[in-house]
């Protein structure tokens, strides 16, 4: 049960915040562009607005307890796992990665070949480092990434997370693949949260679903996050879609038969686990109240600022050193930290924010961002991919800080 406080008394504008559900139904809802939405909007440890609309299934209105596919928003929980790790003294940023992963100490870059030819590469002029992993800088890349050999070579591998090789796998096909990049001289979104994950397995001694359970989920108290979603809770499992240009969006994985339900290959740190608005929420509060929850500390607060901090070259932006075709954040005045995009320009984001706020989404347009300067949390979720299909974070973001009265 969510319990929802007065949101005047929280210092929004009610019949502002109330705009919002009712344009997410005329304009996705009423048109057959999405399924459904769920929408939660807190206010330090209060929730000022819950709207949950259309159907989980066909004929089944969406609850409040539905379990959605959060894909990459697994990202920064995998992020937190590693960071206490690093806090543990068992891992440090600077680590070079073959540390964990020797096979790969001699992994090279890209220089030509691919398709029907073999690869050659040159030497790295620097070592992938941990905190590579974190910030996208590996050199790493994703298949549906679709503009080179080596996001080509990951699509022949099939290295989808999920469906893909088991942890271990991953590690052995990718060294045999060149990096796209020297690790540090450039930003691509990519396998690398992953990587964190299978590092994760190796350090803790444990897979990383239980890794995850006793270290982060666990503790906030986060019941319904699973990599798997158990035979009890498949029930509150909506249907999922694709876009599709002629019939505006076609089954991908249906809640009643969902791969969801079934142990994957590959448990997936960047993109692999399931969760509902109230346990995100959780997770939202511990990262707006530094790293602490109802008397657990799960991360700590020095951590947390940095892992929140603009950790790309020059402190620029995305604009300046991305290379991905796709990713969950628009380019310009968006730094990267540790797990997190963050707003280093709200001007030239030119959409309302703080300076310091950091977020984050998943393919299937789920998305949640954490404001610290207003106290203001946002838990958006949907189920269609991709993410980018249309402009609803944006207008969500806007609507809610039109709301602010206070």
């Amino acid at each position: 049960m969510i319990t929802v406080s007065d949101p005047t008394e929280l210092g929004f504008d009610a019949a502002r915040l109330a705009r919002i559900p009712a344009h997410l139904k005329a304009k996705y809802l009423d048109t057959g562009r999405l399924p459904h939405t769920a929408l939660l909007i807190g206010r330090g440890d209060e929730i000022a607005h819950l709207s949950v609309q259309g159907e989980a299934r066909a004929g089944e209105p969406l609850k409040d307890d539905a379990i959605f596919r959060i894909a990459s928003m697994t990202k920064p929980i995998t992020s937190i796992a590693f960071m206490q790790l690093v806090e543990e003294g068992k891992l440090a940023l600077a680590d070079p990665v073959h540390r964990v992963i020797p096979e790969w100490k001699d992994l090279g870059v890209f220089v030509a070949g691919g398709g029907n030819q073999p690869f050659t590469s040159r030497p790295a002029t620097a070592p992938m480092r941990m905190i590579d992993l974190l910030r996208h800088t590996s050199g790493l890349t994703y298949g549906f990434q679709e503009r080179t050999p080596i996001d080509a070579a990951y699509r022949a591998a099939k290295l989808e997370a999920f469906a893909g090789p088991d942890l271990e796998e991953l590690i052995r096909l990718l060294a045999g693949i060149p990096l796209q990049f020297d690790p540090g001289s450039s930003w691509n979104y990519s396998v690398a949260t992953d990587i964190l994950g299978a590092i994760i397995q190796r350090v803790d001694d444990r897979p990383l679903d239980e890794a995850i359970a006793a270290r982060v989920t666990g503790p906030l108290g986060m019941d319904d996050t699973h990599f798997q979603v158990p035979e009890a809770k498949q029930h509150r499992l909506p249907d999922c879609y694709v876009f599709n240009a002629a019939e505006t969006k076609k089954m991908y994985d249906t809640g009643a038969k969902s791969a969801w339900a079934r142990k994957p290959n590959q448990l997936s740190g960047g993109g692999g686990m399931a969760s509902t608005l109230a346990d995100y929420h959780r997770f939202c509060r511990m990262l707006l109240n530094e790293g602490e929850l109802d008397g657990a500390r799960i991360i700590g607060r020095k951590t947390l600022a940095l892992m929140t901090a603009n950790h790309l070259p020059g402190g620029g932006d995305l604009t300046q050193h991305s290379r991905a075709l796709f990713s969950e954040a628009e380019n310009a005045g968006t730094g990267f930290g540790l797990g997190f995009a963050t707003t280093i320009d709200p001007a030239a984001t030119m959409v309302p924010g703080s300076k310091g706020d950091f977020f984050w989404g998943g393919m299937f347009s789920t998305a949640f961002f954490v404001d610290p300067q207003e106290d203001v949390i946002m838990v958006f979720m949907t189920q269609l991919m991709p993410s980018n299909t249309y402009p609803v974070r944006r207008e969500i973001k806007t609507m809610i800080y039109a709301a602010l009265a206070d």
